[in-house]
């Protein structure tokens, strides 16, 4: 019988031993990681190494392993020494498969680095940040993590809390949806305030409008914004020979009551206004409870809020009737007193044909007679002609015959005069034209020892013809000295100024003057009123009417026995 080698026995015996010693080990390591014993193994480089929980310890395990938010302890390495349940519910997986494994397993590729700073920062002190981790079926779940650096059997460790941020942000979305709905809930408020405001100010108004509007006399109203009448005051019912709630609402509306004449545009009108905001302002007949139509003048204007929206409207209507009536009668003397210019204008233009025409005509008849005259002059013998009764009546009628032809020649000037009228006028140097006018009467001048002094500053001129204003200055120098007074020598000034649109000319004289009763006739045609003085009376007619066709008048102030003052407005 043979027997086995001592060396093999032992080696047999040792290696059952080991085998048994593996077994118990790996028992107590999964012991460890189910939590079915109070140990933590912890992978090092000199092998596994078992932390056992203290008595003392038991408490604050039971704390975390009853915490919502997951708990891990951390090595140097990351690797998860210990989790609690919460933590390996939150990752979808078995306590298990987290207990020592790596915690960079859970950390997705694309946030790795920043994983990476947030442990670099947790093992110097203190971090917090959020970082998503992957769950056992692949969903990222956002987490909140904070670390901090504690000495476990005395080696650090890492301690982590992780919290679940998915209901967090769910709470936030839902704050944030309940924050929108309370603003547009608190809008709505303010707009259901400010319409409630707007009314209670509408009210008000409408009240202190009705309370004011029945005191005065014209027809008052209000509508709303919508043009829709809200008050009508006493005088309306009043002019309708109705009750306020008297028949129905058509017969108190004053659209009904337009008359159809005016209907359309009355309408648009106010459609216009309520359209646009603009005051309203019409004249129309408005039926009345007689039955008779008068002329109404509307007018509204809109009423509006801090907003500038209109609120109301507040109108009144006040009766023109006799006022249109006035005017249409107004209107219809105007159109006679056109027509009457127009046939005194048709007159005067035949009379002036007629003048022409009789100036002309007459021309040849009193040349015959002139010839006549001096055919018999020719015939009479001289000594005939030179006798007491024959020679004055041959001067009378030389006299007569002149007299005639300058008649005439001056109602052909009136004529031409009128045919001018609205000729352009143009600017006139006043000092240029009284100086010739002065060089033409200087033989006068020095026959009555007149003096002539003449205050006008050089350059003032006048818009007027230069033909005309020679006749005007012609005229009144003169008149001036030939109407002198045979006891003073003749002392005539001339003068200009300005006075507001006119330039004004004066010819003042120390002559025989005229009463007030010759004053008022001075400016008719023919007028004379010294018989010593030859003159047809035409001129001061001619100068007025000059100067009234060019837009402007002719004064005089003048006294018996001391002289005259002519001042003539030349318009500019």
């Amino acid at each position: 019988m043979s027997t086995t080698p001592p060396v093999a026995v032992d080696l047999a015996r040792e290696n059952e031993e080991l085998r048994s010693q593996l077994e118990e080990a790996q028992d107590l390591i999964h012991a460890i990681r189910t939590g079915a014993v109070d140990a933590l193994a912890v992978q090092s480089s000199e092998g596994p190494r078992i932390y056992t929980l203290q008595g003392a310890d038991q408490g604050y395990r039971t704390l975390i392993e009853q915490m919502n938010e997951g708990a891990l302890l951390l090595t140097e390495d990351a690797t998860v020494m210990y989790c609690n349940a919460c933590m390996a519910d939150l990752l979808g997986r078995p306590l298990a498969e987290v207990m020592g494994s790596a915690f960079n397993d859970f950390v997705p590729p694309t946030s790795r680095d920043y994983w990476a700073s947030i442990l670099l920062r947790g093992w110097g002190g203190k971090s917090k940040g959020e970082l998503p981790l992957q769950t056992k079926a692949g969903a990222l779940v956002p987490f909140l993590v904070s670390m901090n650096v504690l000495l476990f059997n005395d080696t650090p460790a890492l301690a982590v809390i992780v919290t679940d941020l998915s209901a967090q942000r769910e709470i936030t979305a839902i704050r944030a949806q309940v924050a929108e709905q309370n603003t547009l809930l608190d809008r709505k408020t303010e707009e259901l305030k400010r319409e409630e405001a707007a009314r209670l100010v509408g009210e008000r108004a409408a009240a202190e409008a009705s309370r004011m509007l029945e005191g005065i006399s014209q027809i008052a109203w209000t509508t709303n914004a919508l043009g829709e009448h809200t008050y009508r005051n006493r005088r309306w019912y009043d002019y309708i020979g109705q009750q306020q709630h008297q028949g129905n609402a058509s017969g108190r509306s004053w659209r009904e009551r337009l008359h159809p004449d005016d209907a359309v545009a009355t309408l648009a009108r106010w459609q216009q206004s309520l359209n646009t905001g603009q005051p309203y302002e019409v004249e129309c007949r408005i039926r009345n409870g007689g039955g008779d139509y008068r002329w109404m003048l509307g007018r509204a204007q809109a009423s509006c809020n801090e907003q500038g929206e209109v609120i109301q409207w507040i109108g009144t209507y006040t009766d023109i009737h006799e006022h249109k009536l006035a005017l249409e009668r107004i209107d219809h003397g105007q159109r006679q007193l056109r027509d009457n210019n127009e046939q005194l204008t048709r007159v005067n233009v035949d009379l002036d044909n007629f003048i022409y025409t009789a100036s002309h005509d007459l021309k040849a008849p009193i040349s015959n007679i002139e010839g006549l005259l001096h055919a018999l002059l020719v015939e009479l013998p001289v000594a005939t002609v030179q006798t007491e009764p024959v020679q004055p009546i041959l001067h009378l009628m030389q006299d007569s015959v002149n007299r005639f032809k300058r008649t005439i020649e001056q109602l052909t000037d009136v004529s031409k005069l009128q045919k001018e009228h609205g000729i352009p006028a143009q600017y006139v140097d006043l000092t240029a034209v009284i100086r010739d006018v002065r060089l033409d009467l200087e033989p006068l001048i020095q026959l009555s020892g007149a003096s002539v002094d003449v205050a006008v500053d050089t350059g003032t001129t006048v818009l007027f013809s230069e033909k005309n204003l020679r006749s005007v200055v012609f005229n009144l120098l003169s008149n001036a000295l030939k109407y002198r007074d045979p006891a003073r020598l003749p002392r005539v000034q001339v003068r200009a100024r300005t006075e507001q649109e006119f330039v004004v000319f004066e010819v003042e004289d120390n002559g025989l003057g005229l009463g007030d009763a010759s004053e008022q006739k001075l400016f008719g045609m023919f007028q004379r009123f010294h018989d010593h003085v030859e003159g047809s009376g035409i001129g001061l007619y001619m100068v007025k009417k000059m100067i009234e066709n060019a837009g402007g008048h002719i004064a005089v102030q003048s006294k018996l026995g001391v002289g005259s003052t002519f001042c003539v407005y030349f318009a500019q």
